[in-house]
C-alpha cells in the first residue's frame, strides 16, 4: 500500500472528498481576498491549503472552474417570489447590485468574464456557468406564463438573455450604483415587450 496523505490532504481519487474540497475553497477565497485576482493561481491555493495541484485539477479542470465555484459559493442573491413578474425581476436585479457591488463576487465575477475573452476554458467555464443562470432566471418567465402574465410563446430563456445582459453591462461598466428606478424601468421595458395584449 501507498503512504497515507500527508496531514491537510484527503484525496480519494477522482471522486471528491467533501473536506477536502472545502479546505481548497477556503484556501483559494483567502488567496483571492488577500492577493486579488491577478495574485491568484492554482499554484498559490495548492500551498494554502496544502493539497496537490493534481488533486485540485482533478476536481476543477482550470483556475476559471475554480473561481466559478468559489463564486457560486459565494453567492446570496435572494430570487423574489412575488406573484407579478416586474416585481420579481426587478428585486432579482437589485439583490444582484447589492451582492455584486457589497462583496468580492462581483470583482470575481468581472475578472471571470474578463479572462474569458482570451482563455477557452474560461469560456467554456462561464459559459456553463450562464447556460445555469440562464435557466434558474428563466424559471421567473415561466412562473409568469403559468399566471398568464407572459405569452405561451416567448422563449423564458431568451427573456433571461436580456436581463443578465443588463446587469452584465452594469457589472462590466462599474455601474452597480444604479438607482432602484432605473432597474424598474429596465425590467419594465422588457416586460412590456413580453406580455400578451
Amino acid at each position: 500500500m501507498g503512504e497515507p496523505a500527508a496531514p491537510g490532504r484527503k484525496s480519494i481519487g477522482a471522486k471528491r472528498n467533501p473536506e477536502s474540497a472545502d479546505a481548497i475553497l477556503d484556501a483559494a477565497e483567502a488567496v483571492l481576498a488577500e492577493a486579488g485576482y491577478p495574485g491568484f493561481s492554482i499554484e498559490a491555493v495548492a500551498r494554502r491549503a496544502r493539497a496537490g495541484k493534481p488533486t485540485i485539477y482533478r476536481w476543477w479542470p482550470s483556475k476559471a472552474a475554480l473561481l466559478i465555484e468559489i463564486y457560486q459559493r459565494q453567492k446570496r442573491v435572494e430570487v423574489p417570489d412575488t406573484g407579478a413578474l416586474e416585481e420579481d425581476l426587478a428585486g432579482f436585479l437589485v439583490n444582484l447590485f447589492a451582492h455584486w457591488r457589497d462583496t468580492s463576487s462581483g470583482n470575481v465575477f468581472r475578472s471571470l468574464i474578463a479572462e474569458a475573452q482570451s482563455d477557452k476554458a474560461a469560456a467554456a467555464a462561464l459559459a456553463d456557468y450562464a447556460k445555469g443562470r440562464r435557466a434558474h432566471t428563466g424559471r421567473m418567465i415561466e412562473r409568469a406564463k403559468a399566471r398568464g402574465e407572459v405569452a405561451a410563446d416567448i422563449d423564458a430563456e431568451l427573456v433571461a438573455d436580456l436581463v443578465a445582459s443588463f446587469a452584465w453591462t452594469h457589472l462590466l461598466t462599474n455601474r452597480l450604483d444604479e438607482d432602484e428606478a432605473t432597474i424598474r424601468t429596465a425590467v419594465r421595458y422588457v416586460v412590456q415587450g413580453v406580455t400578451p395584449p
